[in-house]
């Protein structure tokens, strides 16, 4: 009864994130302008070289997809701040661990579909090809998002309490993530490029064990941030 409850409040409040979004759209937008602009400054910044810009195609995404993060997971929390919803939800007689799993499901489908969106972007900006099935890259993308989800909505938690919260995200969470980061940057590019060597599959689990660790500690500990 105590799991049904956890995750049927854990779904109440992704739905009420999905509604929120949904409607204002504010957030979306600003993710796919600032995203969109990242690449479009990748290319110009490596100029005309196309082989150059084909080889390193996944690096400048998932660079696109981390920056991007920063600016949706800072904004998680903005809405229980504003209105004092945070207080409400810890008097709640619900589990702070559902609040968790809402935030980081939240976050880990809002990149998924902003990495979907600049997927073929990427591949008219940088002449980049897909070697593999659209199924790995997406298996690729929904592990590397959940990588920077999870450990992402524990330390947005931490950081809405600060004044400095904008700049206190990103040093708390850059340094965190670099291992599933180049995980996720090495299999999209063998993913676009070709694995003759078969590596995707060690890499693959370098990002399921990441998620596993992160998700599992951010699980156990976020009623103590939240609390905190």
């Amino acid at each position: 009864m105590r799991r049904r409850g956890l995750l049927s409040t854990a779904w109440v409040l992704l739905r009420k994130d999905l509604l929120l979004e949904w409607r204002t759209r504010a957030r979306l937008n600003a993710l796919l302008v600032f995203a969109l602009s990242t690449l479009l400054l990748f290319s110009f910044a490596v100029g005309p070289d196309t082989r150059l810009l084909e080889r390193n195609a996944g690096g400048y995404l998932w660079l696109a997809l981390l920056f991007a993060s920063v600016l949706s997971l800072g904004e998680s929390f903005r809405v229980e701040a504003e209105n004092e919803c945070l207080d409400g939800l810890r008097l709640a007689p619900a589990d702070p661990r559902a609040l968790f799993l809402a935030k980081a499901a939240g976050n880990t489908l809002l990149l998924v579909g902003l990495g979907t969106v600049l997927f073929p972007i990427m591949v008219a900006l940088y002449s980049a090809k897909l070697a593999m099935g659209m199924g790995d890259f997406l298996l690729v993308l929904t592990l590397g998002c959940m990588s920077l989800s999870a450990p992402g909505t524990v330390y947005s938690a931490i950081a809405n309490h600060a004044r400095a919260r904008d700049v206190l995200l990103p040093l708390l969470l850059f340094p965190l993530v670099v291992p599933a980061l180049l995980a996720a940057t090495k299999a999209t590019s063998l993913v676009l490029q070709g694995d003759p060597m078969n590596q995707l599959g060690s890499w693959l689990g370098l990002l399921a064990g990441f998620n596993l660790m992160y998700w599992g500690l951010g699980f156990l500990l976020f009623p103590r941030v939240v609390e905190d």
